[in-house]
Order: structure tokens, then sequence, then C-alpha cells
């Protein structure tokens, strides 16, 4: 039987973030990537949502290495959790290796994991596997994609990245090498689809600089600047715009503090001279000399920008006199939050700048004629987007058509789909499980469909619990059922309501006689909870959770 490359998307298909891609080959397994994604509306109580990974843990001595893109949530999320169930070695550049060191120091995994740092332009053997790194820009520092190579072929793995000729770093996409690899012959591309949907190209980061040239020039006012902490090249720009302007800097916000802690000690981030400061230094000097860089682009609860906000926070008060400016485009779902701070914020007398188009953020993925620079130099046998919703992989995929690919050679495939390889075929071969694990605090993966169906229905319809005392000697009901409501009517306001309840109750509880007389406590608590639902919904057209309590005294 011909040897097959197997391709395994155990998320990042269908959905924003939770990316993770497996690959076979020869018996060896390497994994790409290990994200989490942020919770629905729906998703009551979680705090972020991970690849299920049960294939990994079936296949774990099989594996020879998880090789990560960037060092974005969405990419390194699920890393402890993950590690804690399949210890692997895991490959990327320094400043990715930088913030997963962070992650596994905090949960205790950093002795026992292999942290392996790797150059970009350098190839790792890995199994059957030899794995090349490609410098590519994207918003965070040392980003690459793979040239995964094997007896089959190669294929070119992305990850997020865009076309920028002006980085701050000063290192472009090496478009040459993809070149190259596209002359030697690639057999399949996997590619960021998140952007497929703007025309054109992506605005270079170093636009963003400028504008904060333009925002700092003449400003009377203290600025406070808030943007994803994992960008230090942005910050930098901060950094640079503050000291050009004669303004000190402080920064405020944990994960702001981690990344510029760790982007400062390995040169990814080079603040010029005397220009940070602590925060409450700070605050003695004019407000027209002051910058404050701080976390809470997203409107997260927790969030400095938050706490500032809605004045819980210790150091910083925001009111007139302030420039508050968001350097930050809001990820899907999180626009709610986001526009609450700026509300606040304006009622304080805030000034807020926050229009994209003054250009104050700039994407860190590819647009449409980006897409087709790296279809064009890399000239794919087959194609597989990946990184986006249905919409956007099947946008992808007729790009690709219009480039000249055959649509048979394309494969728009779903989490847990087993793609097939062989140097001229592909094809979907069945699949493997890949649903959504929660993480809930301390808890991964005890929180199931019934918990989350439970969580909801409590959200929307409340609860009403019946405490039904009954006799230990006969089963009689000894006074009349205690009716407590929450989050569903308030109960002094509905006291007719609660007395037919009790009688309702009663009588159901009466019912559910045995026939020598005893009674079962759950026979007694099915008919009670069926009657008062029954009787809610008709009266109420509300579907609480009702809760039947039986006190045996």
């Amino acid at each position: 039987m011909a040897e097959k490359l197997k391709i395994i998307p155990l998320g990042g298909l269908d959905e924003i973030g939770k990316n993770m891609t497996v690959y076979e080959f020869g018996g060896d397994f390497i994994v790409v990537d290990c994200g989490m994604a942020f919770p629905g509306d729906d998703m009551y109580g979680i705090d972020s949502v991970i690849p299920d990974v049960s294939f990994l843990i079936k296949n774990k001595s099989r594996i020879r290495g998880l090789f990560i893109t960037h060092g974005h949530e969405d990419h390194i999320g699920a890393i402890p959790y993950v590690l804690k169930q399949v210890n692997m070695p895991i490959f990327c550049t320094r400043f990715t290796a930088g913030l997963i060191r962070l992650k596994l120091e905090e949960q205790g995994l950093a002795k026992c994991t292999k942290l392996v740092t790797v150059e970009p332009g350098e190839t790792v053997k890995a199994g059957k596997f030899q794995v090349e790194f490609i410098h590519v820009n994207h918003s965070i520092a040392d980003s690459v994609s793979f040239a995964i190579h094997t007896h089959m072929g190669t294929v070119i793995h992305t990850g997020d990245f865009k076309i920028d000729s002006t980085p701050i770093d000063g290192d472009v996409i090496d478009l040459a090498r993809f070149g190259e690899l596209g002359k030697a012959g690639v057999l399949a591309l996997l590619a960021d689809s998140t952007n497929v949907e703007r025309p054109g190209y992506t605005m270079s980061e170093s636009v963003v600089g400028k504008t904060f040239m333009r925002q700092f020039t003449g400003c009377k006012d203290r600025i406070i600047v808030t943007t994803f902490a994992s960008n230090v090249h942005r910050i930098q720009q901060v950094l640079d715009a503050a000291a050009a302007c004669g303004r000190k800097v402080a920064v405020t916000g944990r994960s702001m503090e981690n990344i510029m802690k760790v982007s400062t000690e390995l040169g990814y981030m080079k603040p010029p001279k005397n220009t940070l400061m602590d925060v409450t230094k700070l605050k003695g000097l004019p407000k027209n000399k002051q910058v404050i860089v701080t976390t809470g682009s997203q409107g997260e609860e927790m969030s400095a920008l938050y706490r500032m906000a809605f004045s819980t926070h210790k150091q910083v008060e925001i009111g007139p006199g302030d420039k508050v400016i968001i350097s930050a485009s809001a990820i899907p779902g999180n626009e709610v939050e986001i526009g609450r701070v700026i509300n606040e914020l304006f009622r304080k007398g805030a000034n807020v700048i926050y229009d994209r188009a003054d250009m104050l953020h700039v994407s860190g993925h590819a647009c449409q004629e980006e897409l087709k620079i790296i279809h064009a130099l890399t000239k794919p046998r087959f194609f597989i987007p990946l990184h986006g919703e249905q919409r956007m992989l099947q946008i992808h995929a007729r790009i690709a058509q219009e480039m000249g690919m055959d649509r048979n050679h394309i494969a728009i495939a779903e989490n847990g789909n087993i793609i097939e390889l062989t140097a001229k075929t592909m094809k979907l071969g069945g699949s493997v499980p890949a649903g959504e694990v929660f993480v809930d605090g301390s808890g991964v993966g005890d929180v199931g469909a019934v918990v989350m169906r439970d969580r909801k229905r409590l959200a929307e319809d409340g609860m009403v619990v019946v405490v039904l005392p009954v006799s230990s000697h006969d089963g009689q009901l000894l006074s009349s059922p205690e009716i407590i409501t929450r989050g569903f009517i308030y109960v002094k306001e509905s006291e007719d309501m609660m007395k037919e309840l009790q009688s309702i109750a009663a009588d159901a509880a009466s019912g559910a006689r045995r026939p020598k007389g005893a009674r079962d406590d759950g026979d007694l608590r099915s008919s009670v909870k069926s009657a008062v639902s029954n009787y809610l919904f008709k009266t109420t057209k509300r579907n609480p959770m009702v809760i039947p309590v039986v006190t045996r005294l």
C-alpha cells in the first residue's frame, strides 16, 4: 500500500482561534500550534476554549514535536493544558519561547518540558519530518512559516503572516525562500485565511508610528495608549514617539509588564534611554510629560484600562485632561465590551481616539493580493485554506481557483477531517475526535454539554426550588411546600402565584403515592417537577429550572 501524508486539523477551521494541526507520515506525528479561543456569549462562566486532543493522547508515543509559528494566544494558549496530557518537545523561535516559558512557569511545567529555540532559516529533524523555519511578518515578533519536508514532498504551513515592506525590526518576509521552494515543487500549501475578505494589501506597521507622532506632537494632555500586549513593535513605536516628544512612559497591566520584561531581555524591544518610569513616580510629572501604556484594548473586565475607566485602578484616575488612544481592532465578539469602556471613558471627560480610519491600528494578516503572491511563489499542487470561518475558507478557495488551481485540488476541511495526500492525489479519508474542551477556572474538560445547557437555562429563565418536608415515618407531607426562586420572579410581587405553586406542588406530592402507601423520593421529585414546570410554562411562558428538594423529618 502506498505511503500517505496525513494532515489532520484539530482546530482553526470554521472558527477564529484554537489553531492546531497534526501531520502524520511514516508512523510519526508532528503538531503545529496549540491555541485557545475566546468563549462565545452563550458559554456562561467559561474562561477559554481549547482543542480536544484525545487523538493525540491515543498516539502520544508517536509524536516527535510541537512546532509553534508565533506567540499569540490563539496559537500557544492551550499549551499548558495539553502538555499535562501529552508531554512533547516544543520547537519555536526565541521570542515565542520566552512567552511560552512564562506560561510553563505559571503551571509548574518548565522543568519537565523540553523547549528548543530555533532561528529562522534553520531546519529541525523530527522523526520522518524535516521542519524548516521561514521568517514572516506579523503583529508579533519572531513569527515563522514552516516548510515541512517529507519523502512524499514539501508542505508549506504559513501560520499568520502579512507582507510588510517596511517592518519595524527591518526584517522583511523571506519571499525568496518561498520562491525557491515553489521552483523545487510544493506538494501542498496551508495558508492563513483571516483577512481573505479584504482586497488589496495590508498596511505596514510603520504607518501606526506616524500616527503616534501626530497624536503626541503638541498635545497638552496625559496620553494613555492601549494595544495588544504581544505587539512589541507597536509598543516600541509608542516609546519612540514619547521620547521624541520629551515624555516619560509607564507600563501597567500584568500581561503588558510580562511582555516588556521578556522582549527587553531578549533584545526585541529597545526602550530609549531614560524613558521608562514606574507609574507611581510618573504621576509627579506635568500631564504633558506623561504616557501610560496599558492592557485592556478588548474591554476585558480585569484589565488595567477597564479599571481606570470604572475608577477601580489603584494608581491611575482618568478624567478631563487625558487622551486615551485605543490602538487595536476588536476581536469578533468583543465589540460590546469595548464599547462599554469607551462610553465610560467619555463619561469621565477623557478625549478618546479610537477611529480605525486614523491609522491607529493595522492588521497582522495578509489581504487578498498578498495571499495571491504566496500562491504564485509556491505554486502548490494542492491547497488547504486554514484559520477562518466558513466564508473565509470558501473565498480563499475561490481565489486559489482564480490563480489557476483545479477545484479538485482544493480541500475545504472541517476540524477532525483526515486529509490524505500522495504525490498525485488528495482526498478526505475519515475523521478523528476534534471538539471543544472548556476551561473553567482550574477545571479543564469537567464542564460539558449538560452543564452548559443548565447554565444557559439558569441565565435565561432562572430557578425555582420546591422544598418538600415529608414524614420519615409514613411519607406524608408535613406542611405546605416552601417555594424559593432565583432569577425568575420577585416573590413579594407575586404572592398569588406563590400560593398557587404551593398548592400544585402539594397536590403533586400527595398524588405520588405507591400502592402500599410508601413514597419513593425519585417519584416524588419527578411528579412535583413535572406539575410545577407545566404550570409555570402555561402561566408565564417561561421555563425555569425546577429543583424539588425532599426533606425527611
